[in-house]
């Protein structure tokens, strides 16, 4: 095995180093998708019923009476509970999960008194490593599929910047229950696979394409968009076979297409399966919210004050140029590369919850966390090439730390509600607060906040003993 890397060795240690901030606790959407996997593991069945009563406050609100019962209008009619996420992240935790489960089933063994209900802390820490995990692997992935494009500084400066100047950290530490950071690993490893075998993929390498793919839609069913790598791939091959009269190596492809297929609904059975037993029907993903075909709002979801995605996390704008100078290096992966992202954008525009409602930047494009660190890379890349490299470093690493500050910055009033959590923002106001406010408070919360994490899963693991039905209000 190789040495590391000085880069790669500091990339672990930055992983190791801010490991202390992942926050064990469910909330908001979250329960939704922890409910898939606690229900499995505990229950054996999709029973959300104590993940509705154990939930915050937000989140019972319109499900949960004052008395504790659920509402009748949250049962669909198949008698269960209406559970529109998605199972894919409760798939990625699997394998945390239950190694918390046997260890806990060893503890009370052995006379400790842990619930074993996934709710207690073991549990839920399980949940949060996992996340944190896959958001470094996504992370991991990008800075590989970079340097093999650009120098490594440059692949490692673009990994760092996206690392903690978007908003992957909001949902790889604070939010872990959220889907995000599973979704940007999976669509890491599609697109690594996909790059790794373009060339000449096998029939065996189709089969392993289309799995990771069904999974990557399992995770976030959004995350289909990534689907047009090899279908632009599969398009420009039949040209070729056409043009050249090939029609063996052009049937073969088909068939290979048709394989692909195949096992990417093989391995989206699991969503399908779920949605079969929730609402009756394979095909109902339980979503209420409306999609706006013909009026996309392009502007609003990258420029808003209301979680735009460029004005939120300017980082990204930087990110998604640097697509066109990827073109230096890969003409081909630079166009489809940004065919993706704008599709991507184009299906976020249509849909009515554009903005994310309670969300951090424009959450939804966590997803593509690979796809920036690759433009990222490139531009700063296609700078050194263009000027002095010493004089790009620092600017680029200048740049990229004011860029990392500002978005802790926001970060912290964000979750301290200085600024809204959904719903337009004032930048005047979030501006004075960056300069004033933060600096004053930052050192002080952070404190509090170790503080009253501690607390919150004392609370937890009380409740739990005394059989309380929820757990205080959280964010």
């Amino acid at each position: 095995m190789p040495k590391p890397t000085k880069y790669e060795t500091a990339l672990l240690v930055l992983f190791v180093l801010t490991l202390p901030f992942i926050n064990p606790w469910v909330r908001g959407d979250g329960v939704g998708y922890y409910a898939f996997a606690r229900s499995m593991l505990i229950e054996h069945r999709l029973d959300f019923t104590n993940d509705w009563l154990k939930a915050n406050d937000s989140f019972r609100m319109y499900r949960v009476d004052p008395a504790g019962k659920i509402l009748p209008a949250q049962y669909t009619s198949t008698g269960h509970l209406d559970n529109h996420f998605a199972v894919g992240p409760a798939i990625l935790w699997a394998p945390f999960l239950v190694v918390a489960h046997a260890g806990v089933l060893l503890w009370d063994g052995l006379g400790g008194h842990v619930a074993a209900d996934g709710h207690s802390r073991p549990y839920l820490l399980a949940m949060a490593l996992g996340t944190a995990f896959y958001g470094f692997m996504a992370l991991w992935i990008s800075f590989v599929l970079a340097r093999k494009y650009v120098a490594e500084r440059w692949a490692f400066l673009a990994t760092v910047g996206i690392w903690f100047a978007s908003s992957l950290p909001v949902y790889m530490y604070f939010n872990p229950s959220w889907s995000h950071a599973q979704s940007a690993f999976a669509v890491a490893l599609f697109l690594c696979y996909w790059l790794r075998t373009r060339q000449e993929r096998t029939w065996s390498q189709w089969v392993i394409l289309g799995a990771l793919g069904g999974l990557m839609m399992d995770v976030y069913y959004i995350t289909a968009a990534m689907l047009l790598l090899p279908l632009l791939e599969s398009l420009a091959g039949y040209r070729t076979f056409l043009r050249t009269h090939a029609g063996g190596p052009a049937w073969q492809l088909f068939l290979k297409n048709v394989m692909f297929a195949v096992t990417l609904i093989v391995m989206f059975l699991p969503t399908l399966i779920a949605k079969k037993i929730i609402y009756g029907s394979y095909f109902h993903m339980g979503y209420t919210e409306l999609w706006f075909w013909n009026s996309p709002a392009f502007f609003k979801v990258c420029f808003s004050s209301q979680h735009g995605l460029f004005s939120w996390t300017p980082i990204l704008l930087f990110a998604v140029a640097g697509l066109f100078a990827l073109r230096k290096y890969d003409r081909t992966l630079a166009l489809y590369l940004a065919i993706v992202f704008l599709a991507y954008l184009y299906l976020i525009g249509c849909y009515q919850n554009w903005h994310g409602l309670s969300s951090y930047g424009n959450r939804f494009f966590v997803a593509l966390t690979p796809l920036f660190v690759l433009g990222l890379a490139a531009l700063v890349d296609w700078f050194a090439s263009a000027w002095r490299e010493g004089r790009v470093a620092t600017f680029a690493w200048g740049a990229t730390a004011v860029l990392i500050v500002w978005n802790l910055g926001l970060m912290f009033q964000w979750g301290m509600h200085l600024i809204p959590d959904r719903g337009p923002i004032s930048w005047r106001d979030a501006a004075y607060n960056q300069v004033v406010v933060v600096p004053k408070q930052g050192a002080h919360s952070l404190r509090t906040y170790f503080l009253a994490r501690s607390r919150m899963m004392e609370r937890i693991e009380q409740r739990d003993v005394h059989g309380l039905q929820s757990p205080p209000a959280s964010h």
